[in-house]
Parts: structure tokens; C-alpha cells; sequence
């Protein structure tokens, strides 16, 4: 079988892959949508990171089996249309998520102290001694917008330096240490000297930070945004930096980023003074992309060498333990009552003896794993004709 790894996916993945006998060609760039295309001919797994795009017409011209994401988010995926042609999709939730934290902590003490300005200055020639706008974060309270993998972590590691925490989600979250609960936005966004977002990039999120947001912050307050680049209005951002309001920000992510490295940026928020702004870089250390390239390429490995889908972002989580010898069948199916039964009928009819098996079910689609000791190959066709069949692999 055939990999393409994308966007400088880490080597470690590589050698996975080819470990498990897959032939692997690896791009460093991203690539538009034709050009992914063309270069999916004849491909069964793919890799990429946040700027390759697999949209319907990508999933209709090419082959996959499986989709790897060497990142946190799914955005730039079609999961419902890959799941609806049975192709597994898997991402990495944690790896990443101490580089993001870490990043956060040191930018959230680089503004406080002003540390960019200062650096600039001295750069320039200019000896800049003063301690006027120059804070410690101790005692400080940290607002943080989504309290996922990330924000919980930041939560407690913030906690250790002094800061005391607050935070909004959604969803009903468990607060860790110390940390308190706001029951809205505006009342996290009126509390905090500190607003940090870490939000998913689900549709809905798109826009949500903006003029209005930005005026109900506290005064003087530090602002930023190291989770997705189309949540926030960074003209709004921009205004309430060159009016005073908010002292400083940080950006890591932007509605719009280049495809690769070298190529030109522009933004509204270059040129302001104490804006820190760095190119997508969050989890971009040495240490979370190597894991993140075990992670999921130990994914795609198990789903094709296994029908394991633990953890797949798109299809029912399922794990079978293996069984020496005979054979697997993986079936990914419509989830309609009654869809087990026929598989066990036909594999009856057939005089194939079940020897472990195993279902789960997602949404509209199902998946079960059989293992057999033998299987005719005419109730192998059996079971692709179902009306219910998405996908049936042998392994």
C-alpha cells in the first residue's frame, strides 16, 4: 500500500509506516486541492497537518482507506463524507498540548513585562531601562475561553505560577485546582486581566471574538489566541490595541496562512507595540511533533494491519483483540437494526465459523469486526452486496 505525508510531517512517521510495509513518498508544502488530486492517484493513506484541504471532490477522485491528521483539529477535513465512504480519519488530541500550554505561559510573561519592546529597543541601539507598564503575573486572573485538553492543562500550570484562574466552556467541565467556573462569556471577559482562547474550529465558532467582546474586557487587559485564526476579528483586535484598551496580544493562528515556509504574511496587527505574533507554531516543538507522528501513524498502521479504530474522529471506536491465524473482516456499514444478523446469516450459509467479534456504532454508521477461521470468497461477495455495506476490508 501506498503513503503520501504532507507539510513536513515528522520522520518517525515514516519509519512506521515502512515498518509496516507501506511504500511512503513525503512532500514538505501543502497543496491545493487539484494538486492534491494528482497526487492521491493511486494512494491508500494520506498524512497532513492544518493547510492541506481533503474536500468532497478530493475524496471522490482518489482511493483512501485512511486520513491521518499530524495535528489537534479536523476542520480542514471532510469527516461526515470521508466516513460516508468508509475511510477512517484519526488526529492526534494530546500530543501537542504541553508545547501549546508552555507557549502560552511564556507569552502571557513576555507581555506583562513588556519583554518584545524591550528587545526591540536594545536591538535599535536604544538603552530602554524603566520598569513603567512591566507587571508580574502573580496574582493576576487568567480568563480561559474553552476548557479542553489544553485549557485544562494551562489551568493548572498557571495555577502553579500564582495566577488565579477562571474559565468559560460550553460544555459542563470539571474545574481542576482551584480554578472557578464563569457562567457566560461576558462575566469571564469582565473578570479577567488575562483572556486566552482554546477553542475547536468547529463552524460555529467562526467570528465569535470580536469589537463587541474585545470592549468587554477589562481595561489594560493582555489578549490571546493560540487556537484557531477565523474565531476572532483581528481589525476589532488592532482598534482596541492602538486605542489603549487591551495592552497587549499574542496570535499564533490567522484566518489566512501561507502554504509554506518563506512565503510572504501580512496582517493588521503587524507594527503595533507589544503584539506578539508567531507563525502557527503552538505545538511546533521537537517534542510534541515526533509524538505526534508516532501517535497517528501508529493509528493508521493498526486500522490497516488491524480494523482497530480507537480514537478515530469519524468512525465507531472499536478494538478486537487478535487472534493467531485465520482471517478479519472489517465491515463498515449503515447503522440499520438488523445489519448484524445478516452478516452472521450469510457467514453461517457459507459454513464460516465465528471465532471473536466485536460491533460499535456512531452516528449513521456501523462497524463490526469478525474473525473466522476460514472464508469463501463467494461469502466474502455476499457481504459486499449487502445494501447496507460502506466498505469491507479483508486483513
Amino acid at each position: 500500500m501506498k503513503a503520501l505525508l504532507l507539510e513536513s510531517i515528522h520522520p518517525l512517521a515514516e519509519s512506521i509506516l515502512r515498518e509496516a510495509g507501506f511504500e511512503v513518498e513525503t512532500r514538505s508544502g501543502a497543496l491545493d486541492e487539484p494538486e492534491l488530486i494528482t497526487a492521491l492517484q493511486g494512494v491508500d493513506l494520506v498524512g497532513l497537518r492544518s493547510k492541506t484541504e481533503i474536500t468532497p471532490a478530493v475524496l471522490d477522485q482518489t482511493r483512501l482507506t485512511a486520513i491521518g491528521a499530524f495535528c489537534i483539529g479536523t476542520n480542514q477535513i471532510a469527516l461526515a463524507d470521508a466516513a460516508a465512504r468508509g475511510i477512517a480519519t484519526f488526529n492526534a488530541p494530546f500530543s501537542n498540548t504541553r508545547s501549546v500550554v508552555e507557549l502560552a505561559i511564556g507569552e502571557i510573561i513576555a507581555m506583562a513585562r513588556r519583554l518584545t519592546e524591550k528587545d526591540s529597543s536594545l536591538h535599535r541601539g536604544v538603552w530602554d531601562k524603566n520598569a513603567k507598564g512591566a507587571h508580574e503575573i502573580r496574582g493576576r486572573k487568567l480568563g480561559i475561553v474553552g476548557y479542553g485538553n489544553i485549557g485544562s492543562q494551562l489551568s493548572v500550570v498557571a495555577e502553579m505560577l500564582g495566577l488565579q484562574v477562571f474559565f468559560y466552556d460550553t460544555d459542563d467541565k470539571l474545574a481542576l485546582g482551584n480554578a472557578q467556573r464563569c457562567d457566560s462569556l461576558d462575566e469571564l471577559l469582565e473578570t479577567a486581566e488575562v483572556i486566552t482562547l482554546h477553542v475547536d474550529g468547529r463552524p460555529g465558532n467562526g467570528g465569535f471574538f470580536g469589537a463587541e467582546q474585545f470592549a468587554r474586557m477589562r481595561p489594560r487587559s493582555l489578549f490571546l489566541n493560540l487556537s484557531r485564526g477565523f474565531v476572532v476579528d483581528y481589525e476589532a483586535l488592532r482598534d482596541s490595541l492602538v486605542s489603549g484598551h487591551i495592552a497587549g496580544a499574542a496570535v499564533d493562528v490567522f484566518p489566512t496562512e501561507p502554504k509554506k515556509r518563506g512565503d510572504a504574511f501580512e496582517s493588521p496587527l503587524q507594527g503595533i507595540p507589544n503584539v506578539i505574533l508567531t507563525p502557527h507554531v503552538g505545538g511546533s516543538t521537537e517534542e510534541a511533533q515526533e509524538d505526534i507522528g508516532r501517535f497517528v501513524a501508529s493509528k493508521l498502521r493498526d486500522y490497516i494491519g488491524r480494523g482497530t479504530t480507537t480514537l478515530s474522529v469519524n468512525l465507531p471506536s472499536l478494538t478486537l483483540e487478535e487472534r493467531p491465524g485465520g482471517r478479519r473482516i472489517t465491515h463498515l456499514h449503515r447503522n440499520t437494526p438488523g445489519v448484524l444478523a445478516k452478516v452472521n446469516s450469510i457467514l453461517a450459509e457459507h459454513g464460516v465459523n465465528i471465532e471473536g467479534q466485536l460491533l460499535n456504532t456512531r452516528g449513521d454508521n456501523g462497524y463490526v469486526v469478525t474473525d473466522v477461521a476460514q472464508l469463501p470468497e463467494d461469502a466474502v461477495t455476499a457481504l459486499r452486496q449487502m445494501p447496507e455495506t460502506i466498505r469491507l476490508r479483508l486483513i
